[in-house]
């Protein structure tokens, strides 16, 4: 198994883009949980927290603890059970920004390839042909540098650490990266990857919304 780096989760104060009877929408801090892991030294979270001031918040998708960003909670089991299914069936719309390692010579493209859990060295996950659930993931240029890009990546498909080993398999590892960048490209304070953008139909009027948080690097 990989060895990651030690739970240090931020005291950052909770930062509430939305609230209304039925869903809470948050801006997740990176270095934090989305739900408890194993064990005490994991129970921080962002769950926890947001049941803290939303006792009836329920969790509906999931964020890497290093990635940061829109994250939507339910209020009500019956949000729950919508927004679930919007994000099972790719209904929702997400952007995400990141930098990565190197200049990218195209201006945008699409990542298509097969995910699963390199069981040996889990969490990480890697790209194969034969045993991989699909995913796809549509990228866009916003500013190349001498040694970094900016992109912006719009995932189809929502596998574990998608957007991670995608941009690593097109040769821009994600900057900041605990799992898979390695010399210049992991000596970064942050896994430079944000989520910028979640468009969801609201869970009881069906009515579409866009929470936005502006990424911090």
């Amino acid at each position: 198994m990989t060895e990651i780096t030690p739970y240090d989760p931020p005291n950052d104060p909770l930062v509430i883009l939305h609230e209304d009877i039925d869903i809470v929408v948050v801006d997740k801090p990176s270095g934090l949980l989305s739900v408890p892991g194993r064990g005490a030294h994991l129970a921080d979270c962002l769950l926890h927290r947001v049941q803290a001031a939303f006792p009836t918040a329920l969790l509906v998708h999931r964020l890497d603890r290093d990635t940061s960003g829109v994250m939507v909670f339910a209020l009500t089991p019956h949000a729950q059970r919508n927004l679930s299914m919007q994000f099972e069936k790719r209904k929702t719309k997400k952007t995400y920004v990141a930098r990565v390692w190197g200049k990218v010579s195209e201006k945008t493209g699409t990542v298509d390839l097969p995910l699963m859990v390199d069981w040996p060295n889990r969490p990480r996950q890697m790209v194969d042909h034969e045993n991989g659930k699909p995913a796809v993931t549509d990228w866009r240029a916003l500013k190349v540098g001498e040694s970094e890009t900016r992109v912006r990546l719009f995932p189809k498909t929502g596998r574990s650490h998608q957007l991670r080993v995608h941009m690593l398999a097109l040769g821009h590892v994600i900057l900041g990266d605990p799992l898979y960048a390695e010399g210049a490209a992991l000596a970064f304070p942050r896994l430079m990857l944000h989520s910028e953008e979640l468009r969801i139909s609201h869970p009881e009027s069906g009515k579409g919304m866009a929470f936005r948080a502006k990424a911090p690097f």
